[in-house]
């Protein structure tokens, strides 16, 4: 039996999703221990020219719940919306795109593999792909870059996050 688009997408962004929760929760309680202010971490960048924290968890939502929604709609868009700007408000968008990804019908995504979707920046289309090509070729990659800067913020601050930490619960069994 073939890989379908929603096994080969869906499983992992729950995986990494339950692990950004985690690392929420982490790094909440890591700020309450060492009395550092919320805000300064949710700031935090690795480079002056990056964007911080707060926006690398909004945008594994973007890239997870987002391109689904926009698969559907036949246009994606990066998100210029304002990120969290607390802890709960992360978390709460974390679990948004869970709860989404969760209840998302296996069938549907099949049947969007072959959808165009366009990649625009102020209503200029600047590349198309098909569904299976924007998921795994755009979206994905998207995802776990963001992911993975989260999770080198937190270790950069002394959060104290390991590779554990960042795979979160992972699929066993046969």
């Amino acid at each position: 039996m073939p890989l379908t688009l929603h096994a080969a997408v869906i499983p992992g962004w729950l995986q990494m999703l339950g692990a950004a929760r985690a690392l929420i929760d982490k790094a909440q309680d890591w700020c309450a221990e060492h009395q550092v202010d919320p805000a300064d971490l949710l700031g935090a960048r690795l480079a002056d020219d990056m964007l911080p924290l707060a926006y690398q968890w909004k945008s594994c939502r973007v890239h997870s719940r987002g391109a689904i929604e926009g698969l559907r709609a036949g246009s994606f868009s990066p998100d210029m919306s304002t990120p969290p700007a607390s802890f709960a408000a992360a978390a709460a968008l974390i679990d948004d795109a869970a709860g989404f990804l969760q209840a998302l019908d296996p069938a549907e995504l099949e049947d969007l593999a072959a959808k165009t979707v366009g990649f625009s920046i102020n209503d200029v289309v600047l590349m198309e792909f098909t569904g299976t090509n924007f998921l795994l070729g755009f979206s994905q990659p998207n995802f776990y870059f963001h992911m993975t800067a989260a999770y080198a913020i937190l270790r950069a601050r002394g959060v104290p996050v390991g590779k554990v930490d960042y795979l979160g619960a992972m699929p066993l069994g046969g």
